[in-house]
Parts: C-alpha cells; structure tokens; sequence
C-alpha cells in the first residue's frame, strides 16, 4: 500500500518537474586564438543580451594541446628532434529559456574565420 503512494507522489513530482523544466540553449566556441575566441564570446553575449535573457557564462573550458615531435633530419641526427603544439581554447555560454528571435539573431552572427561555434537545446 505505502509503495503506490510513494509511486504516486513520485509520478506526480516528475510531472511537476517537466513542466518547470527550462530549455537551455548551450554553445560551446572553440578557437586557436584565445583573443578572436574571446572577441566572438562578447559579440554572443552582447546580441543575447540585447532580447533580455538570462546568460550564464562564459566559463573557461580547459585548453586542449596537441604536441607534435618531429625529426629535424631525416637520416643522420636522429637526437636532434623538434616539437610543435597546437592549442585550442574553449568557452562555454548557456542561455536559458531562448525565445525564437534569440535563436534567429544568433544565427545571423558573423564571426571571425578559425571560430568553431557547437549549438545544442537542453
């Protein structure tokens, strides 16, 4: 008998829940250069900003670097070597509850060349 009851309230809590649930809209930027990455990350914020939603960010994602050791010569110094790394950098913004227009004016956005922009609704 107390297990229907548990199972009731339970149902009824996740209904409750669905309907307060909040749709997010997360992007994830990632760039080789942390100075256009950063110019982009304002020109997102600052059109948000502009329909008067709520945004949370942007919080720094750790950067990703990849080292590459090469030889210098190809056949006799084989010590003698040389590396090189490419890092990417990554912030991540949440905007809560996007209207329709938010959604379409960042669409709309133009930014700069080497930005890799990831959208997805929560």
């Amino acid at each position: 008998m107390e297990e229907k009851i548990i199972k009731k309230t339970a149902k009824k809590v996740a209904k409750v829940a669905l309907k307060d649930a909040v749709s997010k809209l997360r992007i994830r930027v990632r760039a080789y250069d942390s100075k256009i990455l950063d110019a982009s990350v304002k020109q997102i914020i600052d059109t948000a900003l502009r329909f008067d939603v709520k945004v949370l960010g942007p919080i720094p994602l750790p950067t990703e670097i990849k080292k590459y050791t090469v030889n210098r010569a190809s056949f006799v110094y084989k010590n003698a070597r040389e590396q090189f790394e490419m890092r990417v950098h990554k912030r991540l913004i949440d905007i809560i509850s996007p209207s329709a227009k938010v959604v379409e004016a960042l669409t709309n956005l133009s930014l700069p060349s080497g930005v890799n922009i990831d959208v997805k609704m929560i």
